[in-house]
Parts: C-alpha cells; sequence; structure tokens
C-alpha cells in the first residue's frame, strides 16, 4: 500500500455507474473512517453539533453520524459532484441527523450556517494541503467565530514539523502536490499554531494516526 494512499485525492474518486445513485467511493475514506471515529467519540459531545468542511464524498459524515446518532452533521464543499455525492449517500443510508450538504467559501467572512452556530466541533479532514493557504486562514478564522467557547476545531492529514516531513513518502506526496498546484502541499503544525493564535484557538493535542498521518486538535479558548 503506498503510504500517503490516506490522503484524498479527488482524481481518485468515481461515480458508479447507475444514474439514480451518485455515490462517490473514496479509498482511503473508508481506510481512516475508523481511527478518525475513535478520535471523533473522544472529541464530540453525546448531542454534539458538527461542522465538516470539506466533505469530500460524504463517506465521512455518513459513517460518523451513523455511528453517533444524537449528533446533528453538517457537511460541506465548495464542489457541487461532492455535494452531490454527499446528498446521495445520506439518502442511502437514511439518516436524519446529516443536514444536506452546504457549499461554504471558507475564505469569506460569513459561511451561511451562522444561524446553526455555535458548533461543538469543526471538522477537516484531507483539506488543507489541497488548498491554497488562503483557505488554511479562512479555516482558522471560521473556527474562531462559530465554536463555542471550548468547542473544537479537528484537522485529519499529513503534516510537517519545522519544515522537516515525518517520512519520505509524505515528502514525496508533497512534491507531488506542488507539482500539480503550487498553492497546496503540506503545512508546518508550527505555521497553523501561530495561526490558531491569531483567531483564539490554540493547539491542544497532537495525535499520531496510520499511514503517517496526525489528528490536530485546537480548542477555542474561553472568552
Amino acid at each position: 500500500m503506498n503510504e500517503f494512499s490516506d490522503n484524498h485525492q479527488p482524481l481518485a474518486l468515481e461515480y458508479r455507474d447507475q444514474d439514480a445513485d451518485k455515490r462517490m467511493f473514496s479509498p482511503s475514506a473508508a481506510r481512516n473512517s475508523a481511527p478518525i471515529l475513535a478520535i471523533m467519540k473522544q472529541v464530540i459531545p453525546k448531542q454534539g453539533n458538527v461542522l465538516e468542511v470539506g466533505c469530500g464524498t460524504g463517506e465521512h459524515a455518513v459513517c460518523f453520524a451513523e455511528a453517533m446518532p444524537d449528533i446533528t452533521w453538517q457537511p460541506s464543499d465548495p464542489d457541487l459532484s461532492s455535494r452531490v455525492s454527499t446528498l446521495s449517500w445520506i439518502t442511502f443510508k437514511g439518516l436524519n441527523n446529516v443536514h444536506a450538504p452546504l457549499d461554504i467559501d471558507v475564505c469569506s467572512k460569513e459561511w451561511g450556517v451562522e444561524p446553526l452556530m455555535p458548533f461543538d466541533v469543526i471538522v477537516s479532514i484531507n483539506m488543507i494541503h489541497i488548498a491554497p493557504w488562503q483557505a488554511t486562514l479562512g479555516l482558522f478564522a471560521g473556527a474562531g467565530r462559530l465554536l463555542r467557547p471550548d468547542g473544537v476545531l479537528l484537522l485529519y492529514g499529513p503534516f510537517m514539523r519545522n519544515g522537516i516531513h515525518n517520512v519520505p513518502s509524505n515528502e514525496a506526496f508533497d512534491e507531488s502536490l506542488k507539482a500539480s498546484n503550487p498553492s497546496w502541499g503540506l503545512r508546518n503544525i508550527e505555521d497553523l499554531e501561530r495561526v490558531a493564535e491569531a483567531s483564539g484557538l490554540r493547539l491542544s493535542d497532537t495525535i499520531e494516526m496510520p499511514a503517517n498521518n496526525n489528528v490536530l486538535l485546537f480548542s477555542l479558548r474561553r472568552s
């Protein structure tokens, strides 16, 4: 298995053949859902209100919402095909605790979910390394606005420390991302901490995950 195969890349996704079934499938989502869910259960209150930024295929959304039926899950993605897939997954699973996916531009000052705030947790899985740095800035700014006091921003993916990759395969993955788009690439944890500080968050935990990934938990400080 490719060591960085759990870091989703949209080109790897495929549509099913049936016209009525618009679900997309990501092999990495199938692999990493269980270990991420284990962390989610520790972080999300039993009746928590969760916003997912960059829901992709929607597989994570339905997996987590199905496993935690008392939470309310609001998925979002700027990509239309991802929203269509997510809605199809919600319909297929018959879940009533997952809202229809929204189109959120994290770089906007308002995300359109303000009536649903505050959120207990904002989740972003494998997003910030396949988006411009401005998206990371917007994500943290939004978390600072929309989370409840002591709420958590949960990031999952591959990261660097002081510009150093933890394994050669992540370095190769980083190079491939930058070759596809110079504004993409793995982010330094130290840079994320500085951005978090500006939005009133602090890095509260770093958890090692399979396939050389990490979960970073940023907590919103009480005002």
